[in-house]
């Protein structure tokens, strides 16, 4: 089963670039993996950003893209003045994650909340069903 070493590899992907995980920049969110008996829940650490600089998406793969995007640039609006200093800020982040065989693909959802990017990753209805059952001889 997919599950039982998919956390070890995103958390090996996070580490090696090379692996699965593609970065457009040097300084990657703070990620946190949880797991309950309903969901995955993938929480990304996102200060200052916005709903509108997020997307996420199931690429041709089946794995889940999570994109971030943020330009920004500060501005003076003294038409009398000269920029002794202007100031411009972008930030770029991508990052694929392999997901398990057992997440319902369908039901996927996303929220921003307090500069943390929640995604919740619920679990197919069949992975619940208990195996332990009689077995009638015929």
């Amino acid at each position: 089963m997919q599950r039982d070493y998919w956390l070890p590899e995103l958390f090996n992907d996070l580490m090696n670039a090379g692996l699965g995980v593609t970065k457009t920049n040097n300084t990657a969110p703070a990620i946190n993996v949880k797991e309950t008996d309903e969901a995955y829940v993938v929480e990304v650490a996102a200060p200052g950003l916005r709903k509108e600089d997020f997307f996420v998406n199931i690429n041709d793969e089946g794995n889940l893209v999570v994109k971030m995007e943020r330009n920004e640039q500060e501005k003076q609006e003294d038409e009398k003045a000269h920029y002794l200093r202007r100031e411009f800020s972008y930030t770029k982040y991508e990052q694929t994650l392999i997901l398990p065989d057992d997440v319902d693909k369908e039901k996927i959802a996303a929220k921003v909340n307090d500069g943390i990017l929640t995604v919740s990753l619920p679990k197919l209805e069949a992975s619940r069903v208990k195996v332990a059952r009689s077995i009638e001889i015929g």
